[in-house]
């Protein structure tokens, strides 16, 4: 994960995301050519772990890889498969201790029928192993054609749908604003000023919050196996969770933990799983990661503490009391560490003046020689919330009313669709609260 970081948050588009040979530096923002992490990407990757999909184009306007059916029957051949299997087993074979398998696959495209035939085929045969399922969507432009936009549609329901059914634990994971037909804007940071159409930024993003999101099973002291952290988020048949990210945490330079955390009166994190929501205030369960504060120890005012954040004897006991204040009833799991995210080279430098090389906040906004952001503290989460509902049960809304065309679902029977829907709402009603807001309001838009 760790040397393939940029290709494992990959782009919406099944490019793993670099810049263009000859391109301008990693920190330029305005060089056309840089589209895609691949060139940055230096190390040299064993041939049994790339398989190229011959069928298709890579891009283009047409020739593609556009929807569901069409990526299911790829790995519905018995040679694809057979191939397949051969590469799996080989690194499989190899490994001391599996813990499990990462997917990362676009939703929106035929990819999404792809990576269901993989999740399934992963989960026939390593039934006991943990699954976890990343589906990615690119930023939507605000115009765009109406079949086009129905067809991603469609993918992108069977895509959660199938994904779902066969991986321990499903996230959507995306900078844009919305996954129905509706282009939303997409995701702003307070401290970052990103192209958001640009591959090569909105994937260095995912790839910082996928890194921080995964740690907790990735280090040599973790306590539990991928499947455990799994199960901790998607138990009562909550198998879709929700990414969150603050992309710095802001905190000021020399600040401690409880200085930093009881600054922030709200979270201070954004969603990165397509669907409104500004701010979260109840939870089933989190798994939360915060990196690059906890060298700062703790202090103490003289006399009584500022606040009871400053009481706490360690890093680990202050951010499990803040996330107890802000979410009361959730199975909350936290992990801090020391190490912040590494931002040197290929990742781009559209950061604010006001960071210093350390991803700290300044006073004042440095000059325009000012050095570049070599790391950053961040805080993210997985959350399985009530908001999910909203989510799953909109994209039924969306696709019910609409007579899905052939060519959005080749390969696929009515009935298939049908079945994918029923799963969504099935899903979406493991996040009922049955009282508040949520549950109302969703009863309102499904009359």
């Amino acid at each position: 994960t760790g040397s393939r970081r940029g290709d494992a948050a990959g782009d919406a588009k099944g490019n793993p995301g670099a810049a263009g040979p000859g391109s301008s530096p990693a920190g330029s923002q305005a060089a056309p050519s840089v589209r895609l992490w691949s060139d940055y990407l230096n190390v040299n990757l064993h041939p049994k772990s790339l398989y190229v999909i011959r069928q298709y184009l890579h891009d283009g306007d047409c020739g593609c890889l556009e929807a569901f059916g069409q990526g299911e029957s790829l790995l519905q051949d018995p040679a694809c498969v057979e191939e397949l299997e051969d590469r799996l087993h080989f690194f499989v074979e190899e490994c001391d201790y599996l813990q499990g398998f990462q997917v990362l696959c676009d939703l929106h495209n035929g990819f999404s029928g792809v990576g269901a035939k993989v999740t399934e085929l992963l989960h026939d045969e390593y039934s006991h192993k943990g699954i976890l399922t990343w589906g990615l969507t690119p930023v939507l432009s605000a115009v765009g054609d109406p079949q086009k936009s129905f067809c991603r549609l469609m993918n992108t329901a069977l895509g959660i749908a199938h994904l779902s059914r066969h991986s321990s634990l499903f996230c959507p994971l995306s900078l844009s604003g919305s996954l129905g037909l509706k282009p939303e804007p997409p995701v702003t940071f307070p401290y970052i000023k990103y192209n958001a159409s640009l591959n090569y930024h909105s994937s260095a993003i995912l790839a910082a919050a996928l890194d921080t999101l995964t740690a907790p099973y990735r280090l040599c002291s973790s306590q539990g196996s991928m499947l455990h952290f799994a199960d901790s988020l998607t138990f009562s048949g909550r198998k879709v969770v929700a990414a969150w990210a603050a992309l710095p945490l802001p905190a000021l330079s020399g600040s401690s933990l409880p200085d930093v955390l009881s600054a922030h009166q709200d979270v201070p994190w954004e969603l990165l799983s397509s669907w409104k929501e500004h701010k979260v205030s109840s939870c089933f369960a989190q798994s939360v990661v915060l990196r690059g504060i906890c060298q700062e120890k703790a202090t103490r005012c003289p006399g009584q503490p500022r606040s009871p954040l400053h009481s706490c004897e360690s890093p680990e006991q202050v951010l499990q009391l803040y996330l107890h204040s802000h979410f009361p009833g959730a199975l909350s799991t936290s992990l801090v560490l020391q190490q912040p995210c590494h931002t040197p080279a290929p990742f781009p430098q559209f950061f604010s003046p006001l960071l210093t090389r350390r991803g700290f906040l300044l006073d004042r906004a440095q000059g325009s020689s000012s050095a570049a952001v070599e790391s950053s503290p961040v805080l993210a989460a997985l959350q399985s919330c009530p908001g999910l509902q909203r989510l799953l049960s909109g994209l039924c809304r969306e696709l019910r009313p609409r007579r899905w065309s052939s060519s959005c679902a080749p390969g696929l029977e009515q009935d298939d669709v049908q079945e994918a829907l029923e799963e969504l709402r099935t899903l979406a009603q493991c996040y009922e609260t049955g009282f508040g807001a949520d549950g109302s309001e969703d009863e309102a838009d499904s009359d």
